[in-house]
């Protein structure tokens, strides 16, 4: 049985989980208010409870892969530790709680305060990015494209001409891979250290660069023989509508977001 290699590009397959089938926008909007507010928040209360609800709305309705649940579950919260533990170091002692201290070296003191802030900090940053995981991963690029295009009446010049060049990246990442797979069947590695590894990287831009040109080429051609921008408008393949289960997440997204916020809202004042 050969293995089957999926485009991140393309859209994602149909799944009984509530995400995939909502539209991007909904997604991107239903937190947002609550990502920009996080900015502000000075508290650790406040973005715990926003990372819990990212985690709950994401382990509800997306497909948790082994990778995905590593990074949840582990590199984002060893991420918000050691975030929050260098902007403690980094606390001027003189605008904190100095009451308590936490460690002594020498002259230098990390007290409870700066160890509270740098915590509150790193915990901020971990619950923008939960919330931002919402849409990011349950949603592809063209669906994303799409939706830009038939809701908030993007041009299709500006949102496909992206789309094509976000296509760009995988590409170099696959014509790297045999550029550097033809190097070795020459035998043209190199040595080993710093000097020998920037000749390689050296001798995979000539060749990067002129599959990159011809990829172009294919790619304006190809839009070309499209009539790609010869009419304002152009007939989607694919629809993205914003049906009413759309408006209903953003609605109580919105709506747990301020219960959340007015419960801790002393810390607008803080």
């Amino acid at each position: 049985m050969s293995a089957v290699t999926i485009d991140p590009w393309v859209s994602a397959p149909p799944s009984r989980r509530f995400l995939y089938g909502l539209n991007p926008l909904a997604k991107l909007v239903a937190p947002l208010p609550a990502m920009a507010l996080l900015v502000f928040a000075r508290d650790l209360a406040t973005p715990l409870t926003f990372v819990a609800l990212a985690y709950l709305v994401v382990l509800i309705g997306a497909r948790l892969t082994a990778r995905i649940a590593l990074l949840l579950l582990l590199a984002l919260p060893v991420a918000a530790a050691v975030v929050g533990l260098g902007m403690a170091l980094w606390t001027d002692a003189s605008r904190i709680d100095t009451s308590v201290a936490v460690l002594t070296i020498g002259g230098w003191t990390l007290y409870g305060g700066a160890l509270e802030v740098g915590l509150a900090t790193g915990v901020r940053l971990a619950a923008i990015i939960a919330l931002a995981l919402i849409a990011g991963l349950t949603t592809t690029g063209p669906d994303l494209v799409r939706s830009t295009v038939q809701q908030l009446r993007v041009p299709y010049r500006i949102g496909y001409t992206a789309l094509a060049a976000f296509r760009f990246v995988p590409r170099f990442g696959y014509e790297l891979e045999v550029i550097r797979q033809a190097h070795r069947v020459r035998g043209a590695h190199g040595g080993r250290g710093p000097f020998a590894a920037l000749a390689r990287w050296w001798g995979y831009i000539v060749p990067l660069l002129a599959g990159a040109i011809r990829h172009a080429e294919r790619v304006a051609l190809a839009m070309d023989a499209r009539a790609f921008g010869a009419h304002p408008d152009r007939t989607e393949r694919y629809l993205v509508p914003w049906r009413t289960r759309d408006t209903v997440f953003v609605l109580a997204f919105w709506a747990a977001s301020a219960g959340v916020l007015w419960y801790f809202f002393p810390w607008t004042f803080g």
